[in-house]
């Protein structure tokens, strides 16, 4: 199996092993790593988004992790123009790019193209977040349905996310969001990816996202967490979302015990990883799925 004239995209739940198979395959056909995880991207959460300890990167180049300010906003286009321009450059250098992470969004955009919508204002935006906040999910979702009906067959009725986004575009464009998600196209060709799923067993898996809790905590998430809050970071930032921030938030307020924010911090990590799971399945098939007990085979073929 000849990898060297692909970009290989390695995706999969969160602790699923992704990082330490990209190193042993980077290894192995003279790769580079370049980060697909939205939360890895930030200076300020090494130990809560997983990145990877440069101690382990085993003389493995890796590009993208924790360069940017959480202080700043960093869209999925942001991170498309930085990871399409060093996959040039790595291949410039006779290197092989190798895309590791847990964002679906990010994959997506890379392999079949950025929805090109137009800038809508933050005024606006507040707008809808407000008729969000006051109608509450279950009406938002009826409204929105009602103004873009297509909506159902897309978005969960319990996506509120997805909902704000999809009304805010409709409302301000007159188009719906996935009649712009139809005028789409990649710098890439299709045939320029392989790609990889890790399709992790969910008892295994569970048992993983425990133990990585743990260390978390003990590498010094709090402190991490602790140091975070006092940049102030505006409401709207996505790196807010971060998991485990507003659970040590609340062990900081002395709200509540530690054993207790460890385990919320595994029931949200898991739910995480569900959801992963899920949006795989509706938007990976392409992809070629590897259990565990399949990594080794693999990496013996190439």
């Amino acid at each position: 199996m000849d990898l060297r004239s692909k970009i290989i995209l390695i995706s999969g739940p969160t602790a699923s092993g992704k990082s330490s198979f990209a190193i042993k395959l980077a290894k192995k056909i003279n790769g580079e790593i370049i980060n697909a995880d939205s939360m890895q991207v930030y200076k300020q959460l090494k130990i809560l988004s997983a990145r990877p300890d440069p101690k382990n990167y085993q003389n493995v180049k890796h590009h993208l992790y924790g360069f940017h300010d959480a202080k700043k906003s960093f869209s999925v286009g942001d991170w498309l123009k930085l990871a399409s321009k060093k996959i040039k450059e790595v291949q410039k250098n006779n290197k092989y790019p190798i895309l590791v992470g847990g964002t679906g969004l990010y994959f997506k955009s890379l392999t079949d193209g950025l929805v090109k919508i137009p800038n809508i204002p933050l005024k606006f935006r507040n707008q809808i977040r407000n008729l969000h906040k006051r109608l509450g999910q279950k009406e938002f979702y009826k409204k929105l349905l009602k103004l873009d009906p297509s909506s159902k067959k897309k978005i969960n009725q319990t996506d509120s996310q997805r909902s704000i986004r999809a009304y805010e575009v409709k409302k301000f464009t007159k188009r719906s969001l996935y009649d712009w998600f139809k005028n789409t196209e990649s710098n890439f060709f299709k045939e320029d990816f392989f790609k990889i799923y890790i399709d992790f067993p969910r008892d295994e898996l569970i048992k993983r996202i425990n133990a990585r809790t743990e260390k978390m905590i003990k590498k010094g998430a709090i402190r991490e967490v602790k140091n975070f809050l006092k940049l102030k970071i505006n409401k709207d930032q996505s790196v807010l979302k971060a998991i485990g921030i507003s659970e040590i938030k609340e062990y900081l307020g002395k709200k509540k015990e530690l054993e207790e924010i460890k385990e919320k911090i595994s029931i949200k990590t898991r739910q995480y990883a569900k959801r992963q799971s899920t949006w795989a399945r509706g938007n990976m098939m392409s992809w070629q799925k590897l259990k565990p007990q399949d990594l080794k085979i693999f990496l013996k073929k190439i």
